[in-house]
């Protein structure tokens, strides 16, 4: 708040303030506290509280150094006012030690911090006096509730030096009121990662678990205790599980070296067992966390040592490592669990609805995906620990499906979506066995089960298992083949969601077994790709137009696996055979009649065949160019044509015409001729070529156009084309971009530069083709007239300024890049940094300094630190301050300074003089520059009483992004771990 920064600067009015408060609280909870019923002064009081905290975050130590001892000393005084104190050390704790980061400056946290420690003995000694003495129970809980904040912070010595863990165990964990907050304190402790408190760890350990068995049984059926228990002891269950998978992940191997404590090991493991069998997702998810890092601990211990094949060992495990011998029982109980519970696949597409109806999901739901591939990694470790127990319990539920005493359509989906799962954990020759036995059971299931709903969910398993196992695919091509000739089954089942699920296990297939398509194999006449290419009428005939536009790039992708570059086009011709009759049929028309082009179905059907060439042309790549040469001429015209239509309607009928269905259909038309080409490009190996051939007829069809349509009418997709263009062909381009500029610049800019919001589609694009031009063909921006290069700028800055993130991120890039470029042009970069250097300056800062923009952080700081390294070093030679020549660096110090004191006028002299000397020393330096940046943010907000706490948004960004890739590595070291088709495509073969 600014009063904050007021109560520094008046010292007397602060402390009257202060003392009102505290006294004003202290009363207050004398008068009002024991009245529990009145929740208007419970409010009132903790808005109280959280005023004084923040006091507090300005005043203590410095200003209110006995702070600490007063509420301490006010606490022995009264219950409710001790009750009350607690809260306001609890937030206090919170504010400090778990949101300081961004909310202060880095000095002023730890001194805070600094400061708890070194007074923590009073509090702690109030904390035990009270859970030793008071009868007062919400005081007591209210105390267990602040000593939780205080756990993950507090010296160790007060934890493992006291009696509080026995205090805890002892006098809290059994008693109704108090076993869940007891229990979380015990899961903080628990959570600690120190080497040399071995013997209390044992000792928590060995008191909760004795407790523990005295409240809830070991035979206690925990899934039905929860599904009929309150609030109060689901949230125990909940609380237990977290303790237990706490402890156990962090001190499990600690328990495992004591033979006297095996027994209560394998009491806790049963816990976690029954625990994870409750039907509550939250709590499964904290269980499996646990699974996981066990099975994948055990597993990295010694990789190699797994189970000999079940062809040879029948029952027995050979060379099964002591670690993993001690928990074979309980992970075999763990397996059958992922089996019995795994969550549905991103694949599946055909569920059971909440009503018991089969039908098509059409939102994806991410939670699902997350625990699925969660526990996709669970079982594979799992599966490479004991694959033999693994096939053994897949085997049985399947036999139970067949014969019926476990069939539903939950058991029969939760298996296959399991058996899925394991690809690529199990030796080639298991997983052969394996799969042909779990194929045929299912395909024999297939016959046997009656009605649409049956054979539809029974269809969906049966695609999602061949899709998950390329593997087995590739080495079995008679196998490999009766499943696609399946597929092509099933792309005539009506059935809702069967359809689009078979065509999209074909690509999948298709993808990863290209080469086995164009190739003759053993006992065949000729490759597959020819028999699907003649049959292709009878194929797609039941699809719906997006599903054959999928079946095409499928199919796309076998042609691209062809190396014979003849052979390869003749497929193409026969691939592209049906809808070029079609365009043919209409091209032909249109040149005896071009109003055909007006009819809706006639636009209709140019856009579904333009939309099959798009997918086309993804899969097959480059060589495409046949096809595309074929129609690209025809094509363009009749985009000039539809262009014409357009225009004329909005002429007559005004802009809301292009919301008819006729208009749109054209301008799918348009978009799905420009997004051929961009694709095309893209993925071409030839770039004279494409300059030469398919440039100068692409830019006369549609920059004219561009140029003349009202901007509704203007397709985003010609600036992402041209982009697209750039970036591929680089100098080759170069001589055409004061062409394109002079199309599309000036008049997108006006449709961009009104407000950050309206056109968002044109406003991306048009900023990644000025990037696109300002990385490949810089000289191009050097040649415009200087108007035209100041309204580039404009429209960088503009760029920068933008709410819309990936627009400014896009923004910062091109004008850092701008800055390199033009630092490298000797002839150019002195009347450059004369003109714009500190009017970029100026821009630069507004953004540092809005709150909107603080996911910037980093680029904002390596543009600011480059600026003023390139004065330090003194590569800017022209006078920055023609007016009045001094020395650039002096000037810079004294413009920035300025500037900064007329945007904050509260700042004194001494923090921005601090501040600008630090931009100067700290500029080689980015991660301290950016620090420093952000130090100086904090100041600012802080004023301000604004919220802080998105400046480490950045450093959140990039933690999660480098966990990810952490993660990923690791996957990819452990066969079966990720989807087959997350797997590059140089390791499938």
């Amino acid at each position: 708040m600014a009063v904050d920064r007021l109560l520094i600067e008046e010292k007397k009015t602060a402390f009257i303030l202060k003392l009102y408060i505290y006294i004003y609280i202290f009363f207050f909870c004398l008068l009002q506290f024991e009245m529990t019923s009145n929740w208007t002064s419970i409010l009132y009081i903790g808005k109280l509280n959280m005023i004084l905290v923040q006091i507090l975050k300005q005043e203590w130590p410095k200003h209110w150094p006995t702070f600490i001892s007063d509420i301490v000393g006010a606490s022995r005084t009264s219950e409710s006012l001790c009750q009350n104190n607690m809260i306001i050390l609890k937030l206090l704790s919170e504010e400090v030690f778990d949101f300081s980061s961004g909310q202060m400056t880095q000095v002023k946290a730890k001194h805070l911090k600094d400061s708890m420690c070194n007074e923590f003995s009073q509090i702690f000694q109030l904390c035990q006096f009270v859970m030793e003495n008071s009868q007062n129970a919400p005081l007591v809980h209210a105390t267990l509730e602040t000593l939780l904040r205080f756990l993950n912070w507090i010296p160790l010595g007060y934890i493992f030096e006291t009696k509080l863990i026995s205090t805890l165990v002892y006098k809290f964990l059994n008693v109704p009121m108090f076993r869940n907050v007891t229990l979380k304190c015990l899961t903080e402790i628990a959570g600690v990662s120190v080497s040399q408190y071995e013997e209390q760890f044992v000792t928590l350990f060995t008191l909760t678990m004795m407790q523990l068995k005295q409240m809830l049984p070991l035979n206690t059926n925990i899934r039905l205790a929860y599904s009929n228990g309150k609030d109060d002891e689901q949230n125990f269950i909940q609380n237990l599980s977290l303790f237990l998978c706490t402890f156990l992940k962090e001190h499990g191997q600690l328990i495992e070296k004591r033979l006297s404590l095996r027994e209560t090991l394998m009491e806790a493991l049963h816990y976690m067992l029954l625990v994870s069998e409750v039907e509550e997702t939250e709590i499964f998810k904290i269980c499996l966390e646990y699974w996981n890092h066990l099975a994948a601990e055990l597993y990295r211990e010694s990789p190699f040592s797994t189970a000999a094949s079940p062809l040879l060992s029948g029952t027995q495990h050979f060379d099964v490592p002591p670690r993993r011998q001690l928990y074979l029982p309980v992970l075999s109980k763990v397996r059958l669990l992922m089996v019995s519970r795994m969550a549905k696949p991103e694949e599946v597409l055909v569920v059971e609805n909440d009503q018991g109806e089969v039908v098509r999901e059409f939102m994806k739901d991410t939670d699902s995906i997350n625990l699925y591939k969660n526990m996709r990694e669970t079982l594979v470790y799992l599966t490479h620990l004991d694959y033999a127990d693994t096939e053994r319990i897949m085997t049985e539920k399947l036999h139970n499906q067949v014969n019926g005493t476990e069939w539903s359509w939950k058991n029969l989906n939760t298996l296959c979506w399991a058996i899925g799962s394991i690809s690529g954990a199990m030796h080639e020759e298991d997983e052969k066995r394996f799969l042909v036995t779990v194929i045929k059971d299912l395909l024999g299931l297939c016959e046997q089960k009656r009605g649409k709903d049956n054979k539809a969910i029974i269809a969906s398993n049966i695609m999602y298992i061949v899709g998950q196992y390329p593997r087995f695919l590739r080495a079995h091509w008679k196998f490999l083949k009766t499943v696609v000739n399946k597929l092509f089954e099933f792309m005539h089942e009506t059935h809702d969601g069967v359809q689009d699920m078979a065509c999209d296990t074909f690509i999948k297939i298709a993808q990863k077994c290209r080469r086995h398509f164009v190739q003759v194999q053993v006992g065949e006449v000729m490759p597959f790709i020819d028999e699907i290419l003649n049959n292709i009428n009878t194929i797609i005939c039941d699809l719906q137009p997006q599903q054959v536009h999928t079946f095409y790039e499928a199919v796309g992708y076998m042609i691209g696996a062809q190396t014979d570059q003849a052979v390869q086009e003749h497929l193409i011709e026969k691939y592209m055979l049906l809808p070029n009759q079609v365009w043919d049929s209409i091209i032909q028309q249109a040149t005896k009649n071009v109003d055909i082009l007006k009819d809706p179905e006639t636009v209709k059907q140019l856009g579904s065949i333009l939309k099959t060439n798009v997918r086309a042309c993804k899969a097959v790549g480059h060589p495409f160019v046949i096809q595309l040469g074929r129609i690209y001429l025809d094509m363009l015209n009749v985009y000039k044509c539809l262009s014409e239509n357009i225009s004329a309607a909005i002429q007559t009928n005004g802009e809301m015409v292009t919301k008819q269905p006729l208009i749109r259909s054209m301008r799918t038309v348009k978009r799905e001729t420009l997004k051929l080409i961009s694709g095309w490009v893209s993925r071409s190996n030839d770039p004279q070529m494409v300059a030469e051939n398919f440039v100068p007829p692409l830019l006369d069809a549609v920059l004219i156009d561009y140029q003349r349509n009202v901007p509704a009418a203007r397709e985003p997709e010609v600036l992402s084309t041209m982009a697209t263009i750039v970036n591929k062909l680089g100098g080759h381009i170069t001589a055409e971009i004061p062409q394109i500029f002079d199309a599309v610049f000036e008049c997108t800019l006006n449709m961009i530069n009104k407000d950050f919001e309206e056109y968002p589609e044109h406003r991306t694009n048009f900023f990644l083709l000025l990037q696109a031009v300002n990385s490949h063909c810089f000289p191009a921006f050097l040649a415009i007239p200087p108007a035209q290069f100041k309204l580039v700028l404009d429209s960088i800055i503009w760029a920068f300024k933008h709410t819309m993130r990936n627009v400014a991120d896009t923004g910062l890039q091109i004008l850092y890049t701008l800055l390199q470029n033009v630092a490298q042009e000797e002839a150019a970069a002195q009347s450059f940094y004369q003109t714009y250097f500190c009017d970029i300056l100026q821009h630069i800062f507004s953004v540092v300094t809005d709150t909107s923009h603080t996911a910037g952080l980093t680029m904002h700081a390596s543009i600011l630190a480059y600026m003023f390294n390139l004065v330090e070093e003194g590569k800017i030679n022209a006078s920055l301050n023609p007016a009045n020549p001094v020395n650039n660096q002096i000037f810079t110090q004294e413009y920035v300074a300025n500037l900064l004191k007329s945007a904050f006028p509260h700042l004194q002299d001494a923090q921005v003089k601090v501040f600008v000397t630090g931009l100067f020393s700290l500029n080689q330096d980015i991660p301290a520059f950016k620090e420093h940046l952000r130090d100086f943010l904090v100041q600012i907000k802080e004023f301000a009483g604004e919220d802080t706490s998105d400046l480490f948004l950045e450093e959140r960004e990039a933690s999660l992004r480098q966990a990810q890739e952490e993660k990923h590595k690791l996957q990819m070291s452990v066969p079966g771990i990720l989807n087959p088709h997350e797997i590059p495509e140089e390791m499938c073969d």
